[in-house]
């Protein structure tokens, strides 16, 4: 295992999503917590592409807090930070932040002067050995 000197520790990797009114599946609009795990599993796929040459697996998540609403309509940023990086496995720290939201009032919308933080996990990839 390698905490320090590896060009990959610290790697972070975000996109940004505008959240479709048809992923709406409660009240209000909102979204359900798996909605921001699957943009987890999507910026992890890019980390192990940009490390490894790999789209590696998820093996794991590990304190998933859900903080606050994502809503159909919002434009969300989803990131992923490499935090350990091991033989195989590397372990990411990811945040999902709406960015923009919609005022509720036909197509109106506006950028929120601080992203409000949806969603925050801890997981773990694994990747091939390298030959």
């Amino acid at each position: 295992m390698s905490e320090s000197g590896d060009g990959r520790l610290g790697l972070t990797v975000t996109h940004r999503r505008y959240v479709p009114y048809s992923h709406a599946h409660y009240a209000g609009n909102l979204v359900d917590g798996a909605y921001a795990l699957g943009l987890f599993g999507d910026v992890a796929t890019e980390v192990c592409i940009r490390t490894d040459g790999d789209e590696g697996l998820f093996a794991s998540y590990s304190d998933v807090q859900f903080r606050g609403p994502v809503r159909a309509g919002d434009v969300v940023e989803v990131s992923a930070t490499v935090t350990r990086v091991g033989t195989r496995s590397r372990t990411l720290d990811f945040v999902c932040a709406v960015v923009c939201r919609g005022e509720g009032v036909g197509s109106a919308a506006s950028v929120l002067p601080e992203p409000l933080v949806a969603v925050t996990a801890t997981g773990t990839v694994v990747v091939p050995p390298r030959p």
